[in-house]
């Protein structure tokens, strides 16, 4: 068992990557976003969620795919955007379970008549597009034929572009403005509030069984300032804090150990 586990008795470490869905904490704002994100999945629109680096977006998607009705949508993860149009739709079939055929047309009829296989059985398809900040022009540039669908009488499918904020100004720009127009809802995901950082650290606690305060209230808000409530940074800031602090032999997470921990991080990246 690691040094710092057995210090504090934990059974397994607290701020792991290692987290199920079921598992997951969101703040009553983040907790809003999945919300609106499945009432605009179920009038089958699409959706533009944003937000910066370790804000959250990846436990929004978790929870969506936790919480969204199996028997009415089917749900495609595709996480590599850097791919071109071609090989963007390769993989689209890869993920539908589909053999990807030699050209970017045969391609994309494949996925379309899959689309509608499944719209006969009454499945909705949504594919969640993540870090859609890189995906490339001629790809942005074919996105939006999939939204276009018997004349636009009916939704083809849903589309989820997940990505940091430069996307909304691609999308706005004239040449994308096709795809733009078929985006029906835009959702932003703020950072957490010092109260949520305050939450979210004792939810993780409470994961691995340990119910008493651990951080010092002044050493939360140092770490809250230090990631502007970014959860993927507060997991690797507290993580070194508890190692620091179980080295020193102390059984509280205070501010001066939290700083040192920063102030290393800070020296590493200068």
């Amino acid at each position: 068992m690691s040094s710092f586990l057995e210090h504090f008795g934990f059974r397994e470490a607290p701020f792991s990557k290692e987290i199920g869905d079921k598992d997951l904490w969101l703040p009553s704002s983040k907790a809003a976003v999945v919300d609106e994100l499945i009432e605009a999945l179920e009038d089958r629109a699409s959706v533009l969620l944003t937000g910066d680096p370790g804000t959250g977006k990846t436990c929004v998607l978790r929870a969506l795919r936790h919480r969204l009705p199996r028997e009415g949508f089917r749900l495609t993860y595709c996480h590599n955007a850097t791919l071109g149009r071609r090989d963007f739709y390769r993989q689209l079939c890869l993920a539908l379970g589909l053999s990807p055929s030699a050209t970017a047309a045969a391609v994309f009829f494949a996925v379309s008549k899959h689309v509608e296989d499944l719209g006969r059985d009454k499945l909705h398809p949504v594919f969640l597009l993540d870090e859609a900040h890189l995906l490339h022009q001629d790809t942005l540039d074919h996105l939006h034929i999939l939204l276009n669908y018997e004349w636009d009488r009916r939704a083809l499918l849903s589309l989820v572009l997940v990505g940091l904020p430069e996307i909304e100004e691609r999308l706005a720009r004239r040449r994308n403005r096709s795809l733009h127009s078929r985006i029906a809802q835009r959702l932003r995901i703020e950072p957490l509030i010092p109260a949520d950082t305050a939450e979210y650290i004792a939810h993780r606690l409470k994961l691995v069984g340990f119910t008493k305060d651990i951080f010092t209230d002044e050493s939360i808000t140092v770490l809250h300032e230090a990631t502007s409530g970014a959860m993927r940074d507060i997991d690797r800031i507290a993580t070194s804090a508890l190692r620091l602090t179980a080295k020193r032999k102390r059984k509280l997470v205070e501010r001066d150990v939290v700083a040192q921990v920063i102030e290393a991080e800070n020296r590493q990246a200068a």
